[in-house]
């Protein structure tokens, strides 16, 4: 197989992993800078691929949309895992997690991984199950959910609204000014 379509496949396995919800092909497609034709065989190798090696992953097509989940035959050992996660205390990773989806929300699940510098998939859907967050489709992104506290997590919180955080608006300011460094603004202009 050619360098070229190795790298077409490799790249597509990688965004649909950082992704980690459905993506619709056609902005997969955009995202990995491919014709569709080349992209769709692409995705039939790496499907073909997952399928025979020894991965606990494949890839899943529903209507126009793809998803890396994990192997059903796994599902087992995965629903232990969730259940013995929110049984625990919030791990370190959750805490940060809930704090930027707090101070920040409504946030998207790539600008999480970006604050974080690591995919954070598994902690979002792990505080979903808790209750303490909820997503939304995204106003800003096609195909794409945006975090906020949940209502219940408020409660628990005791405050009626996530402006009463501790220091709140100073950290709003804080992620404005770094928005508008990261988008080529100067602050305040």
């Amino acid at each position: 197989m050619p360098e070229i379509e190795k790298q077409l496949e490799a790249k597509i396995e990688a965004v649909l992993f950082i992704y980690g919800e459905p993506v619709k092909i056609t902005n997969l497609v955009k995202m990995i800078e491919a014709r569709e034709p080349e992209a769709r065989k692409a995705i039939d190798r790496l499907k073909s691929r997952l399928d025979s090696e020894e991965s606990g992953l494949t890839l899943v097509e529903s209507d126009d949309k793809i998803q890396l989940v994990t192997k059903p035959a796994f599902g087992k050992i995965i629903e232990e895992i969730v259940k013995a996660e929110i049984k625990e205390d919030l791990t370190p990773a959750a805490q940060e997690t809930l704090s930027i989806v707090a101070y920040l929300g409504p946030i998207s699940r790539p600008e999480i991984d970006y604050i974080r510098g690591v995919n954070s998939s598994f902690i979002l859907r792990s505080l979903m199950v808790r209750g303490l967050i909820e997503r939304s489709p995204s106003a800003k992104r096609l195909s794409s959910f945006d975090y906020r506290l949940s209502f219940d997590a408020l409660k628990q919180l005791g405050i009626s609204k996530e402006s009463e955080l501790p220091e709140y608006e100073r950290y709003r300011e804080i992620s404005k000014i770094f928005n508008e460094k990261e988008n080529g603004n100067e602050p305040g202009n």
